[in-house]
């Protein structure tokens, strides 16, 4: 069994939603962790899990963010954490996956599809080995209980309740101790 995690300084957990339906407000969780066991080379039968703490959200405004961590959106207080552990992986490609699993946020569970794309494998300078991703989705956002929203004056909402999740992850496989 190989054992990997996720690197978070050489990682992105990422989304864009819709703003007044004319733009896309990107935004970022900051502190997150993961990890990959896998008994194949090429990751088809690999068991993920992973987490993200909802107060580390960012979206580069400050008055955003708090309205974010509050109890309209994420209730950061009482779901500190968003949860992904995945059920099956479809290698579609030599590059390309399917990965189904459960995202829990807000307390609220449900499966999701995500794409995967399959960068590479290196060795670091360091001699790490890793091995790198790309990963999109999407998620209606009340469907977790992020329910809130407000119309414009000409009617139109605020916020999509589409999200597109945009991930680069990077992985370090994790050394096997050393039994004497």
């Amino acid at each position: 069994m190989t054992h990997w995690k996720i690197d978070e300084s050489h990682s992105e957990i990422g989304f864009k939603v819709k703003h007044l339906m004319i733009t896309n407000v990107s935004g970022y969780f900051t502190e997150f962790t993961g990890s990959v066991k896998t008994e194949s080379a090429d990751f088809h039968d690999a068991t993920i899990t992973f987490e993200a703490t909802t107060a580390s959200i960012t979206t580069n405004n400050k008055q955003r963010d708090e309205h974010l961590k509050g109890g309209e959106f994420f209730d950061t207080e009482h779901h500190p954490k968003i949860s992904f552990v995945s059920k099956k992986i479809k290698k579609v490609t030599e590059e390309e996956y399917k990965l189904i699993g459960d995202l829990t946020i807000k307390g609220h569970t449900h499966s999701i599809e995500l794409d995967v794309l399959r960068n590479g494998v290196v060795t670091d300078p360091y001699g790490q080995e890793k091995e790198g991703f790309s990963i999109k989705g999407r998620l209606h956002r009340a469907d977790y209980g992020l329910r809130w929203n407000a119309a414009t004056e000409a009617g139109s909402i605020v916020l999509s309740d589409e999200v597109k999740l945009l991930m680069e992850v990077q992985l370090v496989k994790e050394a096997v101790p050393v039994l004497a």
